[in-house]
């Protein structure tokens, strides 16, 4: 697809107002801190660490094609298997996660976050049959966690002492994960949210203000000094917590304001630079998702738009010029959009957009939460199903995580979805893969009904899909996918493809059902279509037509 190139922020404030979102984002800030790129230099090549630059980006079309990826968000916080953000959480005293560090192994004053990296083994991770498991169930592409909020690198790490290599499991994560992608064909995307460390890590500081161990402080105060005799002996924990600046002002903020976040120093940022680096020369990724408000350390820091210049000049002289990697961001303005992809979390625009973006959500918590399982609270296949055919409408694509515990393996019910899933796509992947949105994404009562995004997105399941919800997606010229988001139960009729709508003015020549060799009776008026109810559905989650003008 191609762009029009930003105009300058000046020329855009003559030619026309700017959204509220747009007045308040700077495409020009004054960086506090601009970091070394001495140890890991920015490939040489056209894209400069400018966003006029890097508004030249293009996503490349095989990312389009693609459409559907899952992913393992799964890293030392899952060893408790006791839900999201636990190496934050276990620092908030009476907390359900904090009763759970004591009660399974001990105050956090004694028992901290860098003790359960200690425990994490992954002693049954089989990367080779998991990846192989999910391109059965229809991914085009795989991500792994490189780092999460916790800090802890997930490879061989040369400016992080925590790593999975050094430590815990003492193997190279992403590097395995990477070698089961090239043997199975999928794309590799690697997640990287360790900049928010910095402030996120602040509760492991804290002390109880009640009970037997009242002010005496968790182990997020413990230094190199303090290992002696210990098993993290020569480690220093403030490498792992970063907890080696004043506290902010309110660690809740996610983003970088000087009146809530402590701002990070030249070290912390050089740090953040050059371990992203490295994991984009070392595993060659085809997709960097930033757990960011657009980039890491933005706009405090111009590590950002470096680690962009870097990743896109090298693999534009890999691949002709035209570089082929994915960088994702979130809660982007419209010229941030320009230099990267959007990713929307846990949920979706109710609109197609002008350029492809992608999705990602979880069947359950982002770590692994037993909790979820024990109780069934899992999306449904069809749940998820549904998600991928509305996303795929508005040029979209869904990243699908499926936690794993501790051990590296996928429990019971997690692998009934992934079964589940695989067989809807082996009959009606041509309905996803390599198609693009149509005139209109959809009809029905979702379609009609707004739902807005909050933040980074998270507005999935405000809306219960029926099959009086339709969604469109075409493959060409010629070709139509019409999918209904359940069973229908009597005649179904498509408004959108009379032979005179709005919409539509061609004739249709012939309908099938995905999946299904019985004849479909069919009728095309000039304001409507009819279909007849099939006496059979081969895909209870979606149904698939496929329309042949």
């Amino acid at each position: 697809m191609k762009k029009i190139l930003l105009l300058p922020l000046s020329c855009l404030l003559l030619a026309a107002p700017l959204s509220a979102q747009n007045r308040t984002a700077d495409p020009d800030p004054q960086f506090k801190v601009f970091v070394d790129t001495g140890r890991e230099p920015i490939a040489p090549g056209a894209w400069q660490p400018t966003v006029e630059s890097l508004s030249a980006w293009e996503c490349p079309e095989w990312f389009r094609d693609a459409k559907f990826g899952i992913w393992a968000h799964w890293g030392p916080q899952c060893e408790p298997e006791d839900g999201d953000w636990y190496a934050r959480n276990m620092y908030f005293e009476g907390s359900r996660q904090y009763e759970y560090n004591i009660d399974a192994k001990d105050h956090p004053s004694r028992f901290g976050f860098k003790d359960w990296i200690h425990e994490w083994k992954a002693e049954r991770w089989d990367p080779d049959a998991l990846v192989k498991l999910y391109k059965e169930a229809g991914a085009r592409y795989f991500f792994t966690l490189a780092n999460h909020h916790d800090n802890f690198d997930l490879f061989d790490s040369k400016y992080q002492s925590w790593n999975s290599v050094a430590l815990g499991p003492q193997k190279d994560i992403v590097g395995g994960w990477a070698a089961a992608c090239r043997k199975y064909g999928l794309r590799l995307g690697v997640s990287v949210h360790a900049a928010h460390a910095w402030c996120w890590y602040e509760p492991s500081r804290g002390a109880d203000t009640k009970g037997p161990l009242a002010g005496v402080p968790y182990d997020g105060v413990l230094t190199k000094e303090d290992g002696a005799g210990t098993w993290w002996e020569g480690l220093d924990p403030q490498e792992l917590y970063e907890q080696r600046h004043p506290l902010s002002p309110n660690n809740r903020s996610w983003d970088w304001e000087e009146d809530k976040i402590t701002t990070p120093d030249q070290a912390y940022c050089d740090k953040i630079y050059n371990r992203t680096v490295q994991l984009i020369n070392d595993y060659d990724p085809d997709i960097v998702y930033f757990d960011d408000t657009y980039l890491p350390l933005w706009p405090v820091s111009d590590a950002g738009l470096k680690i962009l210049a870097h990743g896109y000049n090298r693999s534009a002289a890999r691949h002709g010029g035209q570089p082929q990697i994915v960088f994702t961001g979130k809660v982007l303005t419209d010229w941030q959009k320009q230099t990267l992809l959007w990713d929307v979390e846990r949920g979706a625009p109710d609109a197609i957009q002008e350029l492809p973006w992608q999705t990602c959500t979880c069947i359950g918590s982002w770590h692994y939460d037993k909790h979820v399982y024990y109780q069934d609270r899992y999306k449904t296949a069809a749940q998820v199903v549904r998600m991928l055919v509305d996303v795929v409408s508005k040029n979209g694509n869904l990243l699908l995580s499926v936690p794993l515990r501790g051990d590296g393996t996928p429990d019971p019910t997690e692998l009934r979805i992934v079964g589940e899933i695989g067989r809807w796509m082996q009959v009606n992947s041509e309905s996803i893969y390599d198609t693009r949105p149509w005139v209109i994404y959809g009809e029905g009562p979702t379609a009609e009904a707004a739902n807005p995004i909050n933040a980074q997105g998270f507005n999935e399941g405000r809306q219960q899909y029926s099959a009086a919800d339709i969604r469109f997606n075409k493959k060409g010229d010629k070709t139509l996918y019409v999918t209904l988001m359940g069973v229908p139960e009597g005649d179904i009729t498509v408004r959108a493809l009379g032979s005179r709508t709005e919409q539509n003015r061609r004739r249709i020549k012939n309908i099938a059902l995905l999946g299904s060799s019985a004849k479909v009776e069919w009728k095309q008026d000039r304001d409507h279509l009819t279909i007849s109810c099939p006496a059979e559905v081969p895909s209870p989650e979606a149904v698939v037509f496929k329309v042949t003008f």
